[in-house]
Parts: C-alpha cells; sequence; structure tokens
C-alpha cells in the first residue's frame, strides 16, 4: 500500500547571530528519488531517519543510510542526499547556527570522519527532534523553548554516543566485525557496514586493508564460509539451506567460493566431517 508524501517544516526567518540558535526542523515522507543538493548549508543540519533509506554524499564519501541512521551535514560543505527509489526514507532533521555551534556538535561522536551514527537511543532521540518542532513559533516565548529542547537534542547526543575522536582504526574493524557477525545471513552490503560503522566506504576499506590484511568484502565472504563450514560440520541442513543460512542466495556460487577458501566442496567437507576427518 503506498503512503500519502508529506513534509512539516518550520523555518526560522530572522537570524540572529547568537552563541546557538535553531535555524529549521521538521519531518518528511521523500517522494521516491526525492533529492537535495549538490549544494552547501550555512548551518549545521541533522537528520534521523526513521523508515526507509537513502544515499548521504559529502566530501568523506557516499553513505547508505537506514533506519535509525543520524547523519550530519557541516556549513559550507558540499552535500547531496536521495532517497531511495524503492523504499524512500522518512527523516526528521534540525538545522542550527551559533557561535557555540562548532563546539557543541565536536562534543558529541559527529567529529573527525564520523558522518553516519547508529545511536542506541533512536526513539529518544526521535522524541527530541519532535520536541523542537512542537515548540516552534516566531515569539520570544517559541523561541527559547525551541533553543532550550534544541541544548537537550544535543545533550541527548552527548550523553548516549561516546565522543569519537579517539576513535582507533582497530575499532572501527571491530565495529564493523560486529556489524557482520550479526548480519551475515542477510544480503547486506558493505555500504551497509560502513554506514553503521559511521565511516565511508574508502576508509572502511582502507582500516580493513591496514588491520586485516583484508578488503571488507573478502572479510564478508570468509566470514560467512567460516559459519557455512561450522554448520556443515554441526548440522544436519542440505548444502542449499547452508548456503541461505549464511546469505548466499546461489547455491552453485556459494559451492565455487567454499571450494576456493577450503579446498574442498561443501559435500566433500560435510563427508570428512562425518567421518572424523576434521
Amino acid at each position: 500500500m503506498e503512503r500519502d508524501f508529506f513534509k512539516y517544516s518550520y523555518k526560522i526567518s530572522g537570524k540572529e547571530n547568537l552563541s546557538l540558535n535553531v535555524y529549521n526542523t521538521g519531518y518528511q515522507h521523500c517522494e521516491a528519488g526525492y533529492t537535495w543538493g549538490p549544494a552547501t548549508r550555512d548551518h549545521y543540519l541533522i537528520h534521523l531517519v526513521t523508515e526507509g533509506k537513502g544515499r548521504l554524499t559529502v566530501p568523506e564519501g557516499s553513505f547508505e543510510i537506514g533506519p535509525g541512521g543520524l547523519f550530519l551535514i557541516r556549513p559550507g560543505e558540499l552535500a547531496t542526499y536521495t532517497a531511495d527509489p524503492a523504499e524512500p526514507w522518512i527523516y526528521w532533521w534540525v538545522g542550527f547556527n551559533g557561535t557555540e555551534a562548532h563546539r557543541l556538535v565536536h562534543s558529541t561522536s559527529f567529529s573527525g570522519k564520523v558522518r553516519v551514527l547508529y545511536p542506541q537511543n533512536g526513539e529518544e532521540i526521535r522524541r527530541r527532534l519532535l520536541d523542537i518542532y512542537n515548540a516552534r513559533g516566531s515569539t520570544p516565548g517559541c523561541e527559547s523553548r525551541m533553543l532550550g529542547r534544541l541544548y537537550l537534542f544535543l545533550g541527548e547526543l552527548m550523553e548516549q554516543l561516546p565522543a569519537a575522536r579517539t576513535t582507533t582504526a582497530r575499532q572501527y574493524v571491530d565495529k564493523a566485525a560486529a556489524f557482520i557477525s550479526r548480519n551475515f545471513s542477510r544480503d547486506i552490503t558493505i555500504g551497509e557496514v560502513a554506514s553503521y560503522t559511521g565511516i565511508s566506504e574508502s576508509y572502511l576499506y582502507r582500516v580493513f586493508s591496514a588491520e586485516l590484511g583484508l578488503a571488507p568484502a573478502q572479510f564478508l565472504i570468509r566470514y560467512r564460509i567460516s559459519e557455512a563450514a561450522a554448520l556443515l560440520r554441526g548440522s544436519s541442513l542440505t548444502i542449499g539451506e547452508v548456503a541461505a543460512s549464511c546469505g548466499f542466495r546461489d547455491p552453485l556460487y556459494f559451492s565455487r567460493v567454499f571450494r576456493r577458501i577450503q579446498g574442498v566442496s561443501p559435500r566433500e567437507y560435510a563427508r570428512r566431517a562425518v567421518e572424523g576427518g576434521e
């Protein structure tokens, strides 16, 4: 069933050079393929994706973002973001600027190369964004309430998300590997792994190559094959069932990859395991 597209937004008409002030706020169900940019903003802009997916392109790289993803656009940088043509995203946002904006943003995990986050407290963050929108208005009272709720929103990010300035290459690898270990049975992409990790695909490739001597795609394949080998040793699943359980949609492709890595076919591997050869 198709859902109605909608956009609710509020933009402050007069922007004073305050230490911090809300520039705009709202939420939107985008049309398929809806695109903003390439263009620049004169303020910080944070989006939270609650449904669907899309892609963000910024100087650090291109990121595929799904439900629960939080992404940042900085002032003056060239950015583009596009709703997926099949599953266009619904997102919530707040834009803000001021002399304190840079310091506050860099007190959250949005620092260094991190552009996308998947916080555990996503629903609380969505509620904070809704609170900002619900306080909208041009009176001094409304502007003060919006500013107060913006501070609460940023405080939530600071409290729940550890600062990323000290994140090491190994920590990025470990985070990506943990995501793969939980999702290897799905048809995941390296773009999803990079987005969850909060770095670009190119940077993910560099840290994996440096730390493990493998590209992320090679690591994913080898992890799937290691899990498949465990199933062949310890279960009664068929070759096709093992393949499907480990993220391979094509059993023939699975058999070719398995033979290349393990040196024998899945059937021969299972037979040796039964006979005690493994």
